[in-house]
Protein backbone atom coordinates (compact mmCIF):
# COMPACT_ATOMS: atom_id res chain seq x y z
CA UNK A 1 0.00 0.00 0.00
CA UNK A 2 1.72 3.58 -1.04
CA UNK A 3 2.79 5.31 2.04
CA UNK A 4 0.37 8.18 1.23
CA UNK A 5 -2.47 6.40 1.80
CA UNK A 6 -1.39 4.57 5.00
CA UNK A 7 -0.69 8.54 6.30
CA UNK A 8 -3.99 9.20 5.63
CA UNK A 9 -5.35 6.19 7.23
CA UNK A 10 -3.10 6.74 10.26
CA UNK A 11 -4.29 9.82 10.32
CA UNK A 12 -8.14 9.03 10.05
CA UNK A 13 -7.43 6.54 13.13
CA UNK A 14 -6.13 9.29 15.43
CA UNK A 15 -9.21 11.88 13.99
CA UNK A 16 -11.32 9.28 15.38
CA UNK A 17 -9.91 8.15 18.46
CA UNK A 18 -9.70 11.88 19.40
CA UNK A 19 -13.51 12.64 19.10
CA UNK A 20 -13.90 9.54 21.02
CA UNK A 21 -12.24 10.42 23.82
CA UNK A 22 -13.45 13.97 23.84
CA UNK A 23 -16.80 12.77 23.26
CA UNK A 24 -16.31 10.32 26.38
CA UNK A 25 -14.76 13.10 28.25
CA UNK A 26 -17.60 15.64 27.40
CA UNK A 27 -20.61 13.37 29.06
CA UNK A 28 -21.75 15.11 32.06
CA UNK A 29 -24.91 14.75 34.67
CA UNK A 30 -27.56 16.82 35.57
CA UNK A 31 -28.85 18.20 38.33
CA UNK A 32 -32.97 18.68 38.66
CA UNK A 33 -34.53 21.01 40.77
CA UNK A 34 -38.70 20.42 42.22
CA UNK A 35 -39.92 23.60 43.29
CA UNK A 36 -44.14 23.73 44.38
CA UNK A 37 -45.18 27.29 45.66
CA UNK A 38 -43.68 30.19 45.12
CA UNK A 39 -44.07 33.52 47.59
CA UNK A 40 -46.47 32.05 49.30
CA UNK A 41 -45.16 32.15 52.87
CA UNK A 42 -48.12 30.81 54.41
CA UNK A 43 -46.84 26.97 53.30
CA UNK A 44 -43.26 27.11 54.35
CA UNK A 45 -42.55 23.63 53.56
CA UNK A 46 -43.38 23.74 50.00
CA UNK A 47 -42.63 27.11 49.69
CA UNK A 48 -39.91 29.74 48.01
CA UNK A 49 -39.87 32.86 49.16
CA UNK A 50 -39.38 35.18 44.83
CA UNK A 51 -36.02 36.66 46.09
CA UNK A 52 -34.61 33.19 46.52
CA UNK A 53 -36.03 31.79 43.34
CA UNK A 54 -34.38 34.91 41.88
CA UNK A 55 -31.13 34.22 43.26
CA UNK A 56 -31.52 30.62 41.78
CA UNK A 57 -31.64 31.36 38.62
CA UNK A 58 -28.87 34.09 38.38
CA UNK A 59 -26.77 31.12 39.87
CA UNK A 60 -27.95 29.19 36.77
CA UNK A 61 -26.74 31.79 34.54
CA UNK A 62 -23.63 33.29 36.37
CA UNK A 63 -22.65 29.66 36.29
CA UNK A 64 -23.15 29.33 32.62
CA UNK A 65 -25.36 26.04 33.30
CA UNK A 66 -27.02 24.70 30.31
CA UNK A 67 -30.93 25.00 31.54
CA UNK A 68 -33.46 22.01 29.28
CA UNK A 69 -36.79 20.86 29.94
CA UNK A 70 -36.83 17.10 31.37
CA UNK A 71 -38.12 16.03 28.27
CA UNK A 72 -34.97 17.10 26.35
CA UNK A 73 -32.99 14.80 29.29
CA UNK A 74 -35.66 11.87 29.07
CA UNK A 75 -34.38 12.08 25.41
CA UNK A 76 -30.77 11.81 25.76
CA UNK A 77 -31.66 9.57 28.52
CA UNK A 78 -33.40 7.04 26.25
CA UNK A 79 -31.30 7.24 23.47
CA UNK A 80 -27.64 6.89 25.33
CA UNK A 81 -27.39 10.50 23.89
CA UNK A 82 -24.75 12.79 25.73
CA UNK A 83 -25.30 14.97 28.24
CA UNK A 84 -23.96 18.79 28.67
CA UNK A 85 -21.54 18.70 30.77
CA UNK A 86 -22.74 21.12 33.51
CA UNK A 87 -26.74 20.98 32.51
CA UNK A 88 -30.00 21.83 35.09
CA UNK A 89 -33.33 21.33 34.71
CA UNK A 90 -36.23 23.27 36.68
CA UNK A 91 -39.41 21.45 37.43
CA UNK A 92 -42.52 22.38 39.70
CA UNK A 93 -45.26 20.12 40.62
CA UNK A 94 -49.12 20.22 41.47
CA UNK A 95 -49.93 23.25 39.30
CA UNK A 96 -50.44 26.06 42.68
CA UNK A 97 -51.43 29.83 40.50
CA UNK A 98 -48.32 30.83 42.42
CA UNK A 99 -46.08 29.60 39.19
CA UNK A 100 -48.01 31.79 37.01
CA UNK A 101 -47.95 35.25 39.03
CA UNK A 102 -44.55 34.76 40.81
CA UNK A 103 -42.02 32.03 38.94
CA UNK A 104 -43.35 32.81 35.41
CA UNK A 105 -41.99 36.62 35.65
CA UNK A 106 -38.89 35.56 36.37
CA UNK A 107 -38.17 32.57 34.20
CA UNK A 108 -39.40 34.95 31.33
CA UNK A 109 -36.62 37.84 32.33
CA UNK A 110 -33.84 34.40 32.50
CA UNK A 111 -35.59 32.76 29.27
CA UNK A 112 -35.33 29.31 31.16
CA UNK A 113 -37.32 26.52 30.19
CA UNK A 114 -39.45 24.74 32.94
CA UNK A 115 -41.85 21.68 33.68
CA UNK A 116 -44.81 21.86 35.34
CA UNK A 117 -46.79 18.65 37.02
CA UNK A 118 -50.07 19.13 37.30
CA UNK A 119 -52.86 17.23 39.10
CA UNK A 120 -55.80 17.33 36.99
CA UNK A 121 -58.10 17.17 39.68
CA UNK A 122 -57.20 20.73 40.89
CA UNK A 123 -57.50 22.38 38.39
CA UNK A 124 -59.65 25.58 38.29
CA UNK A 125 -59.46 25.08 42.00
CA UNK A 126 -58.85 27.88 44.62
CA UNK A 127 -55.25 28.58 44.39
CA UNK A 128 -54.46 26.43 41.57
CA UNK A 129 -54.49 26.74 37.83
CA UNK A 130 -56.66 27.07 35.69
CA UNK A 131 -57.34 25.40 31.95
CA UNK A 132 -56.90 28.55 30.41
CA UNK A 133 -53.50 29.72 32.69
CA UNK A 134 -52.34 25.83 31.46
CA UNK A 135 -53.18 27.00 27.85
CA UNK A 136 -51.19 30.27 27.67
CA UNK A 137 -48.17 28.41 29.82
CA UNK A 138 -48.10 25.72 27.07
CA UNK A 139 -48.05 28.80 24.36
CA UNK A 140 -45.13 29.79 25.81
CA UNK A 141 -43.17 26.64 25.81
CA UNK A 142 -43.76 25.42 29.20
CA UNK A 143 -43.56 21.61 29.32
CA UNK A 144 -46.74 20.19 31.02
CA UNK A 145 -46.44 16.75 32.57
CA UNK A 146 -49.25 14.19 34.09
CA UNK A 147 -48.96 14.45 38.38
CA UNK A 148 -52.36 11.78 37.94
CA UNK A 149 -56.01 12.90 38.08
CA UNK A 150 -56.61 12.46 42.27
CA UNK A 151 -53.48 12.83 43.71
CA UNK A 152 -53.36 9.52 45.53
CA UNK A 153 -50.81 7.59 47.18
CA UNK A 154 -50.03 5.31 44.43
CA UNK A 155 -48.38 2.61 46.76
CA UNK A 156 -51.46 1.90 48.74
CA UNK A 157 -53.74 -0.46 48.26
CA UNK A 158 -58.05 0.13 49.66
CA UNK A 159 -59.09 -2.86 51.99
CA UNK A 160 -59.14 -5.94 50.25
CA UNK A 161 -58.01 -4.88 47.52
CA UNK A 162 -56.29 -7.17 45.13
CA UNK A 163 -53.11 -6.55 43.01
CA UNK A 164 -54.79 -6.44 39.67
CA UNK A 165 -57.26 -4.20 41.29
CA UNK A 166 -55.36 -1.77 42.57
CA UNK A 167 -53.11 -1.08 39.31
CA UNK A 168 -56.17 -1.09 37.68
CA UNK A 169 -57.38 2.02 39.89
CA UNK A 170 -54.03 4.00 38.84
CA UNK A 171 -54.54 3.27 35.40
CA UNK A 172 -57.91 5.03 34.81
CA UNK A 173 -56.95 7.44 37.24
CA UNK A 174 -53.82 8.05 35.15
CA UNK A 175 -55.90 7.81 31.76
CA UNK A 176 -58.24 10.11 33.41
CA UNK A 177 -55.77 13.18 33.85
CA UNK A 178 -54.87 12.08 29.87
CA UNK A 179 -57.99 12.60 28.86
CA UNK A 180 -58.33 15.59 30.49
CA UNK A 181 -55.29 16.97 28.85
CA UNK A 182 -56.01 16.09 25.40
CA UNK A 183 -59.55 17.84 25.93
CA UNK A 184 -58.12 20.72 27.02
CA UNK A 185 -54.60 21.24 25.50
CA UNK A 186 -54.44 18.83 22.89
CA UNK A 187 -51.46 17.33 24.34
CA UNK A 188 -50.99 13.80 25.90
CA UNK A 189 -48.08 14.62 28.13
CA UNK A 190 -45.28 11.33 28.28
CA UNK A 191 -43.42 12.73 31.66
CA UNK A 192 -44.96 11.58 34.73
CA UNK A 193 -44.55 12.95 38.53
CA UNK A 194 -45.55 10.10 41.43
CA UNK A 195 -47.30 11.79 43.77
CA UNK A 196 -45.67 12.78 47.00
CA UNK A 197 -42.54 11.01 45.33
CA UNK A 198 -44.00 7.32 46.09
CA UNK A 199 -42.93 4.53 43.46
CA UNK A 200 -43.00 0.77 43.37
CA UNK A 201 -42.12 -1.35 40.77
CA UNK A 202 -45.33 -2.43 39.81
CA UNK A 203 -45.97 1.09 38.96
CA UNK A 204 -43.32 1.90 37.42
CA UNK A 205 -44.07 -0.78 35.12
CA UNK A 206 -47.54 0.44 34.19
CA UNK A 207 -46.65 3.91 33.34
CA UNK A 208 -44.20 1.67 30.89
CA UNK A 209 -47.44 -0.28 29.68
CA UNK A 210 -49.21 3.52 29.69
CA UNK A 211 -46.71 4.54 26.89
CA UNK A 212 -44.53 7.46 29.44
CA UNK A 213 -41.24 8.12 28.66
CA UNK A 214 -40.09 9.08 32.01
CA UNK A 215 -40.68 9.67 35.77
CA UNK A 216 -39.74 11.98 38.53
CA UNK A 217 -39.17 11.00 42.32
CA UNK A 218 -38.99 13.25 44.71
CA UNK A 219 -35.97 11.91 46.81
CA UNK A 220 -32.64 13.76 45.97
CA UNK A 221 -29.57 13.07 43.54
CA UNK A 222 -28.37 13.83 40.05
CA UNK A 223 -28.76 12.37 37.18
CA UNK A 224 -26.16 10.47 34.26
CA UNK A 225 -26.60 8.19 31.60
CA UNK A 226 -27.18 5.33 33.73
CA UNK A 227 -30.48 7.07 36.01
CA UNK A 228 -33.25 5.15 35.06
CA UNK A 229 -35.96 7.08 33.06
CA UNK A 230 -38.70 6.55 35.12
CA UNK A 231 -36.60 6.91 38.82
CA UNK A 232 -35.28 10.73 38.03
CA UNK A 233 -34.29 11.95 41.22
CA UNK A 234 -34.95 15.42 41.84
CA UNK A 235 -33.19 18.39 44.82
CA UNK A 236 -36.33 19.37 46.68
CA UNK A 237 -36.04 23.37 46.98
CA UNK A 238 -38.59 24.29 49.69
CA UNK A 239 -38.16 25.82 53.30
CA UNK A 240 -34.88 26.30 54.54
CA UNK A 241 -33.69 23.86 51.76
CA UNK A 242 -34.80 26.55 49.41
CA UNK A 243 -31.60 29.34 50.41
CA UNK A 244 -28.93 30.16 47.46
CA UNK A 245 -26.28 28.79 49.21
CA UNK A 246 -27.86 25.23 49.32
CA UNK A 247 -28.97 25.40 45.59
CA UNK A 248 -25.55 26.18 44.40
CA UNK A 249 -23.84 23.58 46.68
CA UNK A 250 -26.83 20.86 45.33
CA UNK A 251 -26.18 22.20 41.50
CA UNK A 252 -22.64 21.24 42.19
CA UNK A 253 -23.08 18.10 43.48
CA UNK A 254 -21.88 14.75 41.21
CA UNK A 255 -23.88 11.56 40.96
CA UNK A 256 -22.19 8.76 42.72
CA UNK A 257 -22.49 5.88 40.66
CA UNK A 258 -24.57 3.71 42.77
CA UNK A 259 -26.30 0.04 41.26
CA UNK A 260 -28.93 -0.84 43.92
CA UNK A 261 -28.58 -4.79 45.04
CA UNK A 262 -30.96 -5.54 47.21
CA UNK A 263 -33.75 -4.74 47.86
CA UNK A 264 -35.68 -4.22 44.33
CA UNK A 265 -38.34 -2.15 45.79
CA UNK A 266 -38.42 1.00 48.76
CA UNK A 267 -41.03 -0.91 50.38
CA UNK A 268 -40.09 -1.52 54.37
CA UNK A 269 -41.35 -4.83 54.77
CA UNK A 270 -40.92 -6.82 58.17
CA UNK A 271 -36.90 -5.37 58.92
CA UNK A 272 -37.17 -2.27 60.64
CA UNK A 273 -34.49 -0.95 60.06
CA UNK A 274 -33.53 -1.85 56.54
CA UNK A 275 -30.46 -2.67 55.50
CA UNK A 276 -29.58 -1.16 51.62
CA UNK A 277 -26.85 -3.64 49.54
CA UNK A 278 -25.17 -1.53 46.64
CA UNK A 279 -22.27 -1.60 44.49
CA UNK A 280 -20.15 2.07 43.72
CA UNK A 281 -18.32 2.23 40.89
CA UNK A 282 -16.90 5.58 41.09
CA UNK A 283 -13.24 5.65 40.40
CA UNK A 284 -12.70 9.45 41.13
CA UNK A 285 -14.78 9.26 44.54
CA UNK A 286 -12.96 8.24 47.96
CA UNK A 287 -15.14 5.94 49.51
CA UNK A 288 -12.90 5.43 52.67
CA UNK A 289 -14.57 9.22 53.19
CA UNK A 290 -18.07 7.66 52.06
CA UNK A 291 -20.54 8.96 54.72
CA UNK A 292 -24.70 7.66 55.07
CA UNK A 293 -27.05 10.28 56.81
CA UNK A 294 -30.51 9.67 57.39
CA UNK A 295 -32.26 12.74 58.44
CA UNK A 296 -29.70 14.37 58.75
CA UNK A 297 -28.04 12.36 61.19
CA UNK A 298 -25.15 10.16 60.65
CA UNK A 299 -26.43 7.45 62.79
CA UNK A 300 -25.78 4.75 59.90
CA UNK A 301 -23.56 1.75 59.51
CA UNK A 302 -21.96 1.43 56.11
CA UNK A 303 -20.12 -2.27 55.87
CA UNK A 304 -18.16 -3.70 53.12
CA UNK A 305 -19.20 -6.48 51.78
CA UNK A 306 -16.67 -9.61 51.72
CA UNK A 307 -15.83 -10.97 48.40
CA UNK A 308 -16.96 -7.76 46.62
CA UNK A 309 -14.87 -4.72 46.95
CA UNK A 310 -17.13 -2.14 45.50
CA UNK A 311 -20.15 -3.45 47.51
CA UNK A 312 -21.31 -1.58 50.46
CA UNK A 313 -23.76 -3.24 53.12
CA UNK A 314 -25.48 0.23 54.84
CA UNK A 315 -27.96 0.11 58.36
CA UNK A 316 -29.75 2.66 60.43
CA UNK A 317 -29.11 2.56 63.43
CA UNK A 318 -32.58 2.52 64.41
CA UNK A 319 -36.38 1.72 63.17
CA UNK A 320 -37.35 4.56 60.92
CA UNK A 321 -41.19 5.82 61.70
CA UNK A 322 -41.55 8.22 58.90
CA UNK A 323 -44.25 7.60 56.01
CA UNK A 324 -41.01 8.54 54.23
CA UNK A 325 -37.16 7.66 54.59
CA UNK A 326 -34.43 8.55 52.67
CA UNK A 327 -30.72 7.08 53.25
CA UNK A 328 -28.46 9.87 51.71
CA UNK A 329 -24.84 9.36 50.89
CA UNK A 330 -22.02 11.78 49.95
CA UNK A 331 -18.49 11.07 49.23
CA UNK A 332 -15.61 13.51 48.31
CA UNK A 333 -13.51 13.23 45.39
CA UNK A 334 -10.04 11.82 45.79
CA UNK A 335 -8.47 15.44 45.56
CA UNK A 336 -11.52 17.33 47.64
CA UNK A 337 -12.65 19.24 45.41
CA UNK A 338 -15.83 18.06 44.19
CA UNK A 339 -18.46 16.09 45.63
CA UNK A 340 -20.90 13.11 45.23
CA UNK A 341 -24.41 12.13 46.05
CA UNK A 342 -26.84 9.30 45.74
CA UNK A 343 -29.86 8.81 48.14
CA UNK A 344 -32.20 5.88 48.43
CA UNK A 345 -35.85 5.78 49.19
CA UNK A 346 -37.51 3.65 51.84
CA UNK A 347 -41.22 3.95 52.65
CA UNK A 348 -43.74 3.23 55.41
CA UNK A 349 -47.26 2.34 54.24
CA UNK A 350 -49.95 3.14 56.34
CA UNK A 351 -48.30 6.30 57.60
CA UNK A 352 -49.39 9.33 56.07
CA UNK A 353 -46.22 11.94 57.15
CA UNK A 354 -47.75 14.90 58.85
CA UNK A 355 -48.12 18.33 58.05
CA UNK A 356 -48.24 19.43 54.00
CA UNK A 357 -45.51 17.48 53.14
CA UNK A 358 -43.92 17.24 49.39
CA UNK A 359 -46.02 16.14 46.61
Amino acid sequence: MPTDSLRRIGLLLFILFFLLVAETSAAGWVNIFVYHRFGDSRYPSTNISLDDFAAHLEILKQEKVVVLPLGEVVRRLRSNSLLPERCAVLTVDDGYDTFLSGAMPLLRRYGFPATLFVSTGSIGKTGYLTWRDLTSLAAEGIEIGNHTHGHDYLVDRRENESEEEWLKRIEKDIACAQTLFRKNLGIEPRLFSYPFGEYVPEVVDLLVRCGFSGAVVQHSGTVDQATDPFLIPRFAMGASYGNPDNFLIKLRMRPLPVTVIDPPSPLLGSDNPPSLQLQITSSDADLSRLRCYVGGRESVVIQKVPGFPERRLILAGKPLTSRRTTYVLTAPSRDGKEWYWFSHLWIKKGRVASGAGYG
